[in-house]
C-alpha cells in the first residue's frame, strides 16, 4: 500500500470508527448491557475469552473495533485510488460499500464465529444497516474522494 494512502485510512478509521463505536454505546445503553459489555462482546470474537477479561477485554474490543475498521477503511481507499468511478460518486459507492460490510459482517462473519447467536430482529437489521451505510460506508467513501481528488488529476 503506498504511503501516500496512509493518511486517508487513518482518517476515514477515525471517522468511522469513531462514529460507529457512539452508536454501539448508544445502543449497548438503550438495548444491551452497557458499553463494556459490548465491547467485551466484539472482542471475544477473535478472542473467545474476552467476554471474562474485564476492563482488558473492553479495552481489547475497542482495539478489535478499530482494527477491523482500519481493514474497511484500507479496502475501500485501495479501490478508489485505482477505481475512478469510487472517487466521482462517493455518495453511492459509499452506500453500496456500507451495504456490503453489513453483508460481510452480519452474514459471513458473525455467522461463522457465533453459530446461532444473533437471530436477526427487524430492528436490529434496520439499525445495523444505517450504521453501516450512514455512519462507515458513507465516511470512508467522502474521505476517500477527498484525499485521492487532491492528489490524481484527471487525464
Amino acid at each position: 500500500m503506498p504511503a501516500s494512502l496512509t493518511r486517508p485510512i487513518l482518517q476515514a478509521t477515525l471517522v468511522a470508527g469513531v462514529l460507529d463505536i457512539l452508536a454501539a454505546i448508544i445502543l449497548s445503553l438503550i438495548f444491551g448491557n452497557g458499553p463494556a459489555a459490548m465491547l467485551r462482546g466484539v472482542a471475544s470474537g477473535p478472542f473467545p475469552g474476552a467476554s471474562d477479561w474485564g476492563a482488558a477485554g473492553s479495552a481489547l474490543g475497542l482495539a478489535v473495533h478499530f482494527a477491523i475498521m482500519a481493514v474497511m477503511a484500507a479496502v475501500y481507499v485501495a479501490a478508489a485510488e485505482r477505481i475512478a468511478a469510487l472517487r466521482e460518486k462517493p455518495l453511492l459507492w459509499g452506500t453500496l460499500y456500507g451495504l456490503a460490510t453489513y453483508v460481510v459482517m452480519n452474514l459471513i462473519v458473525l455467522p461463522l464465529r457465533f453459530e446461532g447467536a444473533f437471530p436477526p430482529s427487524l430492528r436490529g437489521v434496520i439499525t445495523q444497516i444505517f450504521c453501516h451505510v450512514v455512519l462507515v460506508g458513507i465516511p470512508i467513501a467522502l474521505i476517500a474522494a477527498r484525499h485521492l481528488r487532491r492528489r490524481i488529476l484527471p487525464a
